[in-house]
């Protein structure tokens, strides 16, 4: 990043495209020529500047002719026609394309809505969405830390607890000094332990209230992918011969940048839909009376933890009849299904995609992906999406998704000896039900719901890890119903943890993990937990055969992992336990040496610089000690000098893998030589 010659240039650049996007809108829309013109000129003249600074020629001819384009106009004496106004448009959209070439790996800079006006200028800053991440990070990091240092308040309380036993213990002898230091002591420790207490509980507090506000960071106004939504359904109008305005409202309610950048998406199809089936040609409007221009209005409402874009037209509404005969073409649908389906369940199979009442296939319309589209993005972010319709009045599509898919409230359950987490707005209920009342069958097991009847039931430990021979089913379950998009099933668990809000954070793609783990957080000890993908484990849960209780035999040896990095722990252990081991953590050498001592390790993977002892002086201990010494030891470091390899070696580790030239194969291939698969 540091060396990226265009970086601050993309950050504003896409600030002042997203003004004159908007600018150019809003006059052709009949805003006061004079005023609009003078601002689109100085952001145009503005990005002209930047872009000959880093020697971008191509925008700055673009933007120079922007300059040309306006400049009749700049008086306000006349309107700015129609073709001016769309080759407005194409140079800004020429503009966004060399701007998105040059873009190296998604650097997202939050979009702010519009220009940013000289009065706000200076209360505004610029923040990639990559350095709040980072941030959050670290602050989770620290989070860690002060939930141990928490803990270890608790052995401060025991300490202060001997201390008064032993006062207690020598009262025979009041009046001996031995007695008056105790006193003291108890005293002292007291004194410590409520000032340690308070400030550890302070800095948590504040810590969290931090994490919020950079969470709140990430998220960006809706308003500003409006610009671009205008856009698409001006296009789409023009290639059909139409008239449409767009009118937006809640811009201002802010969301997760990832969010937002996949709805833009499925939005610039609902719009163009809109355009292509809804809107109808002049002649049909003015027959029925209404303007002969179309109405799409988006307005963008917050509700709880989610935000919901609803796309409404004044147009003839879907085509219902339209869409029951090409269900009926497509065999979809029998004739007899058709006479009696629901206009909601016929909107559920056109959402699925395939089916289309555009009579020829055009730019806009008539390849029956559309719908599919909407659907398919609000299954990724976790979200719904509805649609209904007013013969002759218009139609509405709704879609309704997360603030963020970082940040998320989770219900945190135990299944075995692993806890994950489950998103919140998937769980219907929990309840406890006997094992009895599971029915099982070559179908696949069911859990009866007293609301919902006979549902899909899946075991969720075998799914998160392997069993011994011989495990039985508990001989009463937790069980958590979950729903989805209309798709329910249930899980069996151990016991619920309680609830909690979690930081997501994505696997490496390195790590290969069963579909139905979404990403992973971190809990109050540090600990990497999964996070599960709702929509996956209820289809796991609804294709799932029956299953004997019993699975087979696996041995997964246990590795102790030891490195200071967040990043390079959570890295390592989902490679090594995607390869089928037991992985432990430690943030220390010395933590390291701790857990060593009560439990038997089959492999040390072991970072080299960390506070306090070092990764070649860990190593060397170890094989000083009469059991340790017979674990292998595999250095993983950034540093690969020939003296830091002598050293390595001279310290006994077993293998030395240089963290710039990482190989995941290699890692795991040494491992299987050191300790078998």
């Amino acid at each position: 990043m540091a060396k990226d010659p265009y970086r601050y240039f993309r950050i504003e650049a896409r600030e002042l495209v997203v003004g004159l996007h908007q600018g150019v809108l809003e006059l052709e829309k009949g805003a006061p020529a004079k005023e609009a013109t003078a601002g689109l000129l100085r952001l145009a003249h503005t990005l002209k500047g930047a872009a000959r600074v880093v020697k971008l020629v191509g925008v700055a001819e673009l933007a120079h002719a922007i300059e040309d384009a306006l400049a009749p106009f700049r008086e306000g004496q006349r309107a700015v026609p129609h073709e001016t106004v769309s080759g407005l448009l194409r140079l800004i959209d020429s503009i966004n394309q060399r701007l998105a070439s040059m873009d190296p790996a998604e650097v997202a800079a939050a979009p702010i809505q519009g220009a940013v006006s000289k009065e706000d200028a200076a209360d505004t800053v610029r923040v990639e969405i990559q350095e709040v991440d980072l941030l959050l990070e670290g602050i989770s990091e620290t989070l860690v830390q002060a939930n141990a240092a928490e803990t270890e308040t608790v052995a401060l309380g025991h300490v202060h607890d001997l201390s008064r036993a032993l006062v207690e213990h020598l009262a025979s002898v009041r009046g001996d000094t031995a007695h008056e230091m105790a006193v003291e002591l108890a005293a002292a420790i007291e004194r410590v332990r409520e000032r340690v207490s308070a400030s550890v509980g302070q800095v948590g507090t504040e810590l969290v209230q931090v994490r919020d506000a950079a969470t709140r960071m990430r998220l960006i106004p809706a308003g500003s992918i409006f610009p671009s939504i205008e856009l698409a359904a001006r296009d789409a109008a023009r290639s059909l011969d139409r008239a449409v305005e767009v009118i937006t409202a809640g811009g201002e309610h802010r969301l997760d940048a990832q969010v937002l950048s996949l709805l833009r998406d499925a939005l610039h199809h609902a719009v163009r839909n809109a355009v292509a089936h809804g809107i109808e040609p002049d002649a049909v409007r003015a027959a029925s009376g209404k303007p002969l221009v179309g109405r799409i209005q988006i307005t963008v409402e917050r509700r709880g933890n989610k935000v919901a874009f609803v796309c409404e037209d004044d147009g003839r509404g879907f085509d219902v009849p339209g869409l029951v005969r090409a269900a009926i073409q497509r065999g979809v649908l029998s004739p007899s299904e058709a006479a009696s389906i629901k206009d909601e369940d016929l909107f559920r199979l056109a959402l699925r995609g395939g089916l289309t009442t555009a009579r020829a296939v055009t730019e806009v319309s008539g390849r029956a992906v559309g719908l599919d589209v909407v659907r398919e993005t609000a299954a990724r972010l976790r979200g719904e999406v509805s649609l209904s319709t007013e013969a002759g009045r218009g139609a509405r599509v709704e879609i309704c998704v997360p603030v963020s898919l970082s940040s998320i409230t989770a219900l945190v359950v135990q299944a075995g000896d692993v806890s994950v987490a489950i998103p919140l707005d998937a769980v219907r209920r929990t309840m406890r039900a006997r094992e009895s009342e599971i029915v099982r069958s070559e179908a696949g097991d069911r859990f009866h719901d007293d609301e919902r009847g006979a549902i899909p039931f899946l075991r969720l430990e075998p799914l998160l890890q392997p069993k011994p021979t011989g495990a039985r089913a508990p001989e009463q379950w937790v069980v958590v119903v979950m729903e989805v998009a209309g798709a329910i099933a249930s899980v069996g668990v151990d016991r619920l943890l309680g609830t909690a809000s979690v930081v997501m954070r994505p696997l490496p793609e390195s790590a290969q993990v069963d579909a139905i783990v979404a990403g992973v957080s971190l809990d109050k000890s540090g600990q990497p937990q999964m996070v599960l993908d709702a929509s996956a484990v209820i289809a796991a849960a609804r294709a799932a055969r029956a299953t004997s209780i019993a699975a087979l035999p696996r041995v997964r040896p246990p590795i102790l992992v030891i490195d200071d990095s967040l990043t390079t722990r959570m890295l390592e252990q989902s490679i090594l336990e995607s390869a089928g081991y037991e992985v432990e953590l430690a943030t220390s050498a010395e933590e390291a040496l701790t857990k060593a001592s009560t439990k038997t390790y089959c492999l040390f993977v072991v970072d080299v610089e960390m506070p306090g002892m070092s990764g070649f002086d860990f190593v060397k201990q170890t094989r000083a000690d009469a059991v340790l010494g017979r674990i292998p030891a595999i250095l993983v470091t950034s540093r690969n000098a020939e003296e830091d390899l002598r050293r390595g070696k001279e310290a006994g580790a077993h293998a030395y893998i240089v963290k710039g030239e990482f190989d995941q194969t290699y890692l795991l291939r040494t491992i299987r030589e050191l300790v078998g698969s």
